[in-house]
C-alpha cells in the first residue's frame, strides 16, 4: 500500500472514530431533509487548512480516481473556460480575472452587473448559512463594471488558483486576512482595501447614484483589475487546461428542466429554456436579473458541487459572532451536471491546488460540459436538498 493509500485508511478511520464518540457534524443552522449520502469523502491535507473537517459522511469512500488530461489540443481561438471561440484570440492572451460580488440583502445588492458576462461563476454559503455570494470568474469577456464588490471569504484562497486568476476583494475580515497575507496569493494576486501596501493602483470605485446602502456601491471591472495584475508583474497568457466542452451530451442522463437549490434566505431556481439551450435563474421567486446587459441570469451549465463545510475559530462578523466557514474544495466529491435540460450525476475533483477544477464520471474521465458558461453551486454535503424535475 503506497503513502497516499495509508493516509487516506487513516483519515477513514479518524472519521469513523470521531462520528462514533461525537456524533457531531457541522451543517446547515436549519435541518431540512438529508441530502444524498456522498460516494466520495476527502482524504489527505487540504491546501489551505484552517481547522480539521468535522465528519459528513461515514459511508466509505471509493477507490481514487486518476484525474484525465485533456486528450486533444485546443485550438488558439477557443475559450478554455467555455468552449467559445473568441473573435479575437488574443483575448485570451490575458490573466484570469477573479471578482467578489455579492448576494444579500436581495433588495439592496439585485440586480448584480455583470454576472452574465463571467465565463464561470461559484455560489456559495457565507458565514451562519444564511445568504450567499459569488466569486466570478473572467477570461473571454470584458463588461464595463462588476458589482457589488464585497469581501473575501476563504473559499477565495481555492478558486483562482484553479484558473490562475488574480483576485479583486473589496476586503477581508481579520482572521481570513491574516491567512491571505501568508498565501501564495499574496501579495501579487489578490487586490484588496484590506492590503493597503499593495493595493496601488486601485481598481475599485464606488457609484453613489444607486439608493442603496453605501456598502453596497463597491464597483470594478475585469479591465481595471488586469491593470492593478500589470503593475505587479502579473500578465501574460496562462496554461488553462482540464476542462472539455461539447455540443451535445456525450453521456447519459435523466431529463431536468427544473432545478432547485434551497439556499436559506436565497432560493435559487434554474429552469431550462429550449428555445435558447439556457438555464434561467430565479432567486426568492423573482427573475433573477443582470443589470449590465438586461438580461435574466442564465447558464449554459448549471452545476451542484457538494463540498463539506465546517465553521473556523474565526469570527468572520463581530456584530454577530458568527464563525468563517471553510469549504472542503480539494481532492473529490459528488457532483450534479445539468446541461440542454439533461441531468448528469458526476464527481468533482481538484487534487492540487493549481489543478483545473474538473468533472468526471466513475473511471475519472473528464466529462464534457456544454458549450457556454458555467454555474457551480457549492454546497454542503448534508443539509441541503436540491431538487430537480423533468
Amino acid at each position: 500500500m503506497n503513502e497516499k493509500s495509508h493516509t487516506r485508511t487513516r483519515f477513514i478511520i479518524g472519521v469513523l472514530l470521531l462520528a462514533l464518540l461525537s456524533g457531531i457534524f457541522y451543517g446547515c443552522t436549519t435541518e431540512p431533509e438529508a441530502t444524498p449520502t456522498p460516494t466520495r469523502t476527502p482524504a489527505g491535507e487540504p491546501a489551505n487548512p484552517t481547522a480539521e473537517p468535522s465528519p459528513t459522511s461515514t459511508s466509505t469512500p471509493e477507490p481514487e480516481p486518476t484525474p484525465t488530461s485533456t486528450p486533444t489540443p485546443r485550438p488558439e481561438n477557443v475559450n478554455p473556460l467555455t468552449g467559445e471561440v473568441v473573435s479575437d484570440p488574443s483575448l485570451l492572451d490575458r490573466v484570469p480575472v477573479a471578482i467578489k460580488v455579492s448576494n444579500h440583502p436581495g433588495w439592496a445588492v439585485r440586480p448584480q452587473y455583470g454576472l452574465n458576462s463571467a465565463d464561470i461563476v461559484f455560489e456559495h454559503y457565507n458565514e451562519g448559512y444564511y445568504s450567499t455570494r459569488f466569486t466570478a470568474i473572467y477570461l473571454g469577456k470584458d463588461p464595463s463594471v462588476v458589482g457589488p464588490v464585497r469581501s473575501g471569504r476563504l473559499i477565495d484562497l481555492h478558486i483562482p488558483p484553479m484558473y490562475d486568476a488574480v483576485l479583486a476583494a473589496w476586503g477581508f475580515s481579520n482572521g481570513v486576512l491574516e491567512i491571505f497575507k501568508n498565501s501564495d496569493l499574496y501579495p501579487d494576486r489578490v487586490a484588496s482595501y484590506s492590503l493597503p501596501a499593495a493595493l496601488p493602483p486601485d481598481p475599485f470605485y464606488r457609484d453613489t447614484s444607486v439608493d442603496v446602502p453605501f456598502e453596497h456601491t463597491g464597483r470594478t471591472d475585469p479591465a481595471r483589475v488586469r491593470e492593478w495584475a500589470n503593475a505587479h508583474g502579473i500578465t501574460g497568457h496562462r496554461e488553462l487546461d482540464g476542462m472539455l466542452f461539447s455540443e451535445e451530451p456525450t453521456v447519459d442522463g435523466t431529463p431536468a428542466t427544473y432545478v432547485k437549490i434551497p439556499w436559506q434566505d436565497c432560493l435559487a431556481e434554474w429552469r431550462y429554456d429550449e428555445e435558447t439551450g439556457r438555464y434561467l435563474r430565479w432567486s426568492e421567486g423573482a427573475v433573477h436579473m443582470d443589470a449590465l446587459d438586461g438580461q435574466q441570469m442564465n447558464a449554459a451549465n448549471v452545476v451542484v458541487l457538494y463540498v463539506p463545510h465546517w465553521n473556523t475559530d474565526i469570527v468572520e462578523d463581530p456584530h454577530n459572532g458568527v464563525l468563517s466557514l471553510e469549504y472542503a474544495l480539494w481532492n473529490s466529491n459528488r457532483a450534479i451536471i445539468f446541461r440542454d435540460g439533461v441531468r448528469i450525476d458526476a464527481f468533482w475533483q481538484h487534487w492540487e491546488r493549481e489543478d483545473m477544477l474538473t468533472l468526471t464520471d466513475e473511471e475519472g474521465n473528464v466529462i464534457p460540459l456544454a458549450v457556454g458558461n458555467t454555474f457551480y453551486q457549492v454546497i454542503p454535503t448534508e443539509g441541503v436538498v436540491v431538487e430537480s424535475q423533468p
